[in-house]
């Protein structure tokens, strides 16, 4: 069986209720890895509503040691005079 899709983990939302990594499922629902498994070198998210999952791409280092998410670099606020 193959993967629905292969997607980076910066593209995954970290979501905070779920303690997971997200990312929409065409059924409606949610792919969701956890941190303790990208700990552990796993890289199937999976859809808890259907049978489809992802290959998700990352550094294990990134991951190696984490107690919490890395956190985003996403763009700084931009002040508007």
């Amino acid at each position: 069986m193959s993967a629905y899709d292969e997607v980076e983990v910066e593209d995954m939302e970290w979501n905070a209720e779920l303690k997971a990594y997200t990312y929409p499922c065409p059924c409606g629902d949610l792919f969701q890895i956890t941190l303790e498994d990208l700990r552990l070198g796993e890289e199937i998210a999976r859809c808890p509503s259907c049978s489809l999952f992802l290959t998700v791409v990352y550094n294990a280092e990134d991951f190696a040691d984490a107690k919490e998410p890395p956190h985003k670099t996403g763009p700084s606020p931009v002040a508007v005079a």
